[in-house]
């Protein structure tokens, strides 16, 4: 199943921002639209007035059986009503980053940056998941999708900065911040 994130002038979140972080900006859109299909056209083309970032929930790789276990146990899904505001992150990591094995990401990752150990306490206030898109020849290796409930914004705030301080960020050379919130109808 492929998620598509599609940066116009329409959709069901409204960009509130979109922040170069490290390197290349995506262009400034007023909507986000994101949807689940099937398949997808490839290659995705760029726009300068609109993009398209296409990802796929695949398989932890870093994760640990035990880690896995209580990532499930605290976690909150996608989708809940109150979670209105939400974070695309796209990420695109360095040649050195995919240089390394599998182990020595694994280190990085969890053993030097403690990425999952340090994350759960944001757990279940803010959902999240991980799209990867490497393999499909866009711009970046991961779309990582935030949400939570506006009370959340700050913990949010602190859980990507903490991230960013990591080792395992020193490998990433294109980040994206585009915030969004949801947007609802009125009857």
């Amino acid at each position: 199943m492929f998620r598509t994130f599609r940066g116009g002038h329409s959709g069901g979140w409204r960009v509130t921002s979109i922040s170069p972080v490290t390197g290349e900006p995506l262009p400034f859109v007023p909507a986000l639209s994101v949807t689940d299909s099937d398949a997808v056209s490839l290659p995705l083309v760029p726009s300068r007035n609109a993009w398209r970032l296409v990802g796929v929930a695949s398989s932890l790789r870093y994760t640990e059986r035990a880690e896995k276990q209580q990532l499930v146990a605290v976690q909150a899904g996608l989708g809940r009503l109150e979670a209105t505001s939400a974070a695309l992150i796209p990420i695109r990591k360095s040649q050195a980053w995919w240089d390394l094995t599998q182990e020595e990401r694994r280190r990085i990752f969890e053993d030097k940056s403690h990425h999952i150990a340090s994350s759960l306490r944001f757990l279940p206030a803010i959902a999240r998941q991980l799209y990867h898109c490497r393999d499909l020849g866009g711009p970046f290796d991961f779309l990582t999708w935030f949400e939570f409930a506006p009370a959340h914004a700050s913990l949010f705030e602190e859980l990507v900065a903490m991230l960013r301080r990591t080792e395992e960020w020193t490998y990433v050379e294109r980040e994206v911040d585009v915030r969004v919130v949801k947007e609802v109808l009125s009857a």
